[in-house]
């Protein structure tokens, strides 16, 4: 009967593994702190590239698209904090303190007495007509219906139709529906592992280099 190969250290290695990962040396732990998590593909639309994680709940391969996704989530906030009864609130208070700091020019009578400069008349704007932009107004994002809504995957700025206020649709299409719900099914899945006492390996710190004298 062959007799079992043994490893540097006279240990029997176990069927079915190797006994030198690729890119170690012989007595050595493979490096790298991302070894126990697979590959996935960064969830930031426009990016997508795959990476392997260094903890079980990274959405990001790097940090541009974590700023990214954090510029995405800060334009979310500021829309539903201006459309909020609060929000107009406050635009309108910075609005009345801008009016209050920009002085009016009060022009003398003189001025338009001679007849070469006559003062604007501002015309009525009919119902059938647009209304003017005014400073300051940003332009209207969605209709007054509520027809339209923004997607809900990081990165992702398209607006898309619904049919009515009430729809559940969250998503432009399928690949941004898809992709979000990859990432909160895998994490609901380590949140209930974790919860039955599953832990992950943990890292070997290595040692300090020594002090030069």
């Amino acid at each position: 009967m062959a007799r079992p190969e043994t490893g540097p250290l006279g240990v029997t290695p176990p069927l079915g593994q190797s006994q030198f990962p690729p890119g170690a040396e012989a007595g050595q732990e493979p490096l790298g702190p991302a070894r126990h998590f697979r590959c996935r593909r960064c969830l930031l639309k426009g990016c997508e590239q795959r990476f392997r994680p260094t903890h079980p709940q990274s959405r990001y391969c790097s940090d541009a698209c974590r700023r990214h996704a954090r510029r995405w989530r800060r334009c979310r906030a500021s829309r539903s904090w201006r459309a909020s009864e609060l929000g107009k609130d406050r635009r309108r208070e910075q609005c009345r303190r801008y009016r209050r700091r920009i002085p009016l020019v009060v022009l003398p009578e003189s001025y338009f007495a001679t007849g070469s400069v006559k003062p604007e008349v501002p015309a009525v704007a009919t119902s059938s007509e647009a209304p003017q932009t005014r400073e300051g107004q940003r332009p209207a994002s969605k209709s007054d219906d509520f027809s339209v809504r923004p997607c809900e995957r990081p990165g992702c700025y398209v607006w898309f139709a619904v049919a009515s206020a009430w729809s559940p649709q969250r998503f432009c299409s399928s690949g941004c529906r898809r992709a979000l719900r990859n990432v909160l099914d895998r994490e609901a899945r380590y949140r209930r592992r974790r919860r039955e006492g599953y832990r992950p390996p943990r890292r070997r710190s290595q040692p300090a280099p020594p002090r030069p004298p």
